[in-house]
Order: C-alpha cells, then sequence, then structure tokens
C-alpha cells in the first residue's frame, strides 16, 4: 500500500512539473521546409545493356576501372547472329548483278530476235504494198501481212520493257542485299558492349558464362568524381518545390553533420506507384568521400524569415492556441513552421509567459 502511494505521490509530482514547464517567445531566424528522402547518384549514371542476346564470352573491366566512351566492356557470342550475316554474304553474292548476267544476256538476245522480225515483217510488208498498188494479190493477204508486222513491233517493244524491269529489279536486290549485309555485319560489330561515356564502372551484375538478354542490365557506369543527389518529394509538397532552392541535407555516413545542395531538376512526371516526384540536387557543400547508392535525409528550404517570433511546436495546442496560466489559454496566428518551431505573427510578445501543455 505504501508503494502504491509513493508512486502516486511521484506521478504527481513528475505531472506538475511538466504541468509548470514555461519559456518565453524568442526571436530567431525561422525557416519552412519539405521533407525529402533519398540517395547519391554518380552523374551521368546509367546501366549497361547487351544489344544481343547470348552468352557472356569476357568480362573486360572489373568493379572500379575507369573507362572511356567507346571502351569494350564485356563480349557477347551470338551465333544466330553469326548465321544471319553469314546468309546476308550468301544472298548478296546471288543477287549481285554480275551473278545475273546470263539473265540479261537472255533478255537482249530476245530484243534482238524481236527487232529481226520486225525489220523482216516491215519488208515483207513494203513488198506487199508495191503488189497491192499494182493490184496482185487479195487484200486479205495485205491485211495479214499489215498484222504481222503491227505484232512484231509490239513484240519487239514488250522485249525491250522486259529487259529494262529485270535490269531494275536485279539492281535493287543487289543493292538491298549489300545493305543488309552491312546491318548484320554491324550487328555482328555488337558482341563487343562498348561504354557510352567516360566514367568509372561500379557494378557488374553478371559472370562470365551467364546468359545476356536486352532487357536485363549488365552492369552499372557513371562519372567517377561528380556526384548528384536523387530525392523523392510527395505530390502533396511538389507544388511548392522549384529550381534553386537550397537543400539541407544529412547522411548516415557522416552523422551529426549537415550538408547543403541546390535543387537543380524536377522531373515532370509522377510516380504512379510512390505517389511521388523525383528531384535533383546538385552539392554546394559535400563530404569528403562519396558512393553511389548512399541514402540522404534532405529538407528542401521553402521559405526562410529573419527575425521571427517562435516558440516550440510542442507549446502550440491544436492550431491557434497556447496556454498563457492555468486554465486560461491565448488564441495566436501561426506563420511558417519546421519540425521543432512554429512562427507566431500575432498574440504574443517577448515578455508574454506560456506553458506547455500536459499531453
Amino acid at each position: 500500500m505504501k508503494t502504491n502511494l509513493l508512486f502516486l505521490a511521484i506521478l504527481l509530482t513528475m505531472s506538475c512539473k511538466r504541468g509548470n514547464e514555461k519559456i518565453n517567445p524568442t526571436i530567431e531566424t525561422i525557416s519552412e521546409s519539405v521533407y525529402a528522402s533519398g540517395i547519391v547518384k554518380s552523374k551521368n549514371q546509367y546501366q549497361v545493356f547487351s544489344t544481343v542476346n547470348g552468352i557472356i564470352q569476357e568480362i573486360l573491366v572489373s568493379e572500379g576501372d575507369t573507362v572511356k566512351k567507346g571502351d569494350p566492356l564485356i563480349r557477347v557470342m551470338n551465333e544466330p547472329s553469326k548465321l544471319n550475316t553469314y546468309n546476308a554474304k550468301l544472298a548478296a553474292d546471288n543477287a549481285d548483278i554480275y551473278a545475273n548476267a546470263d539473265r540479261l544476256s537472255e533478255a537482249k538476245v530476245t530484243i534482238g530476235s524481236a527487232s529481226s522480225k520486225m525489220k523482216d515483217d516491215s519488208l515483207i510488208l513494203a513488198r506487199q504494198r508495191i503488189l497491192w498498188s499494182q493490184g496482185i494479190g487479195s487484200r486479205m493477204d495485205f491485211e495479214q501481212k499489215q498484222l504481222a508486222y503491227k505484232n512484231s513491233v509490239a513484240n519487239y517493244q514488250v522485249a525491250r520493257l522486259r529487259y529494262r524491269e529485270l535490269n531494275r529489279q536485279l539492281v535493287f536486290a543487289s543493292n538491298q542485299s549489300k545493305t543488309n549485309l552491312k546491318i548484320s555485319a554491324l550487328q555482328a560489330g555488337d558482341y563487343f558492349i562498348k561504354a557510352e561515356a567516360n566514367g568509372m564502372v561500379y557494378k557488374i551484375f553478371k559472370e562470365k558464362g551467364e546468359f545476356a538478354n536486352t532487357l536485363t542490365p549488365l552492369a552499372i557506369v557513371g562519372d567517377a568524381s561528380e556526384f548528384l543527389i536523387e530525392m523523392k518529394v510527395d505530390e502533396y509538397d511538389i507544388a511548392r518545390v522549384c529550381h534553386g532552392q537550397k537543400v539541407l541535407y544529412t547522411m548516415d555516413s557522416y552523422k551529426g553533420e549537415v550538408f547543403e545542395a541546390i535543387v537543380e531538376k524536377i522531373e515532370p512526371l509522377m510516380n504512379e506507384q510512390s505517389r511521388s516526384f523525383t528531384i535533383k540536387a546538385s552539392f554546394l557543400t559535400k563530404p569528403p568521400v562519396l558512393y553511389p547508392n548512399l541514402s540522404v535525409e534532405a529538407n528542401i528550404i521553402i521559405r526562410t524569415k529573419e527575425k521571427a517570433l517562435t516558440i516550440p511546436r510542442s507549446y502550440l495546442i491544436g492550431d491557434s492556441m497556447v496556454k498563457i496560466q492555468k486554465g486560461k489559454m491565448r488564441k495566436v496566428v501561426v506563420g511558417l513552421k519546421d519540425y521543432q518551431k512554429v512562427e507566431i505573427r500575432s498574440g504574443l510578445t517577448v515578455h508574454d509567459i506560456i506553458y506547455k501543455p500536459i499531453p
């Protein structure tokens, strides 16, 4: 019984002490900010993908290596592409204009035959016309010779048209097959996956002998010395964020230290799953050593006010009331808020005493 009474007395004493916590409002600088979390990323960081499906024959770099644009990173063997190139070479050889010279020669012979026939029919028609003018022969004979000549003229013209069309088709097929061969040869050159920009190899996801496809990244490459912060901001706060705003950030790797950055880019498309926007910030002050994917917690400064009258947020009751003495409350008008303080625009002075409400 005595123990219970003692415990109750201690609780009452602590409650009275909490109820007697009091302060005066103070004049200081206050900033309103938007919270954001994110990671450090290498500038120009990108994922490396294979342009063909195949088996990784050789990994030519190691994690931590610096590379230049165009340097080979990984060699992939793709047997179907090799076969496609071989087939394209066969098709190009078969469609070559010189390989089809016999067909063109045959078409020329047809033109020659049609031309000779047309000339013979022309001479026969001319003789028949002379005989007809002398009253020799029948009209039917004359008309038959005339029709034969017209047919031979038509056959000659058709033979010439067929030759031109055949020549056009052969030239087109030859050029097309040569182009296909060039495309296949270029694709065959893609067996070597190359660096897109100068930088450092930060991560390699595959090993020699594993299968590579065009959808799965093989490595991560980025700038070797330049970094940025990539943060996520909730859609509720994004309207208040703009370019050039200062960012105060902390890192688990450097506990107790606060660094500065500046908003550089706001990606306009919202992530529908997280309902957030991606913000990129460049460093104003940064730790001496950085690595990609280090975690960051940040506050994007929206507004700052100097010489503001402030009180701790724990002394504010609701959104607009403070306790000035036992049983008495006072209405105030608040302004900027951060995670610890709130600005009092009207309702209090530095001479007023306010009491911390009991939870």
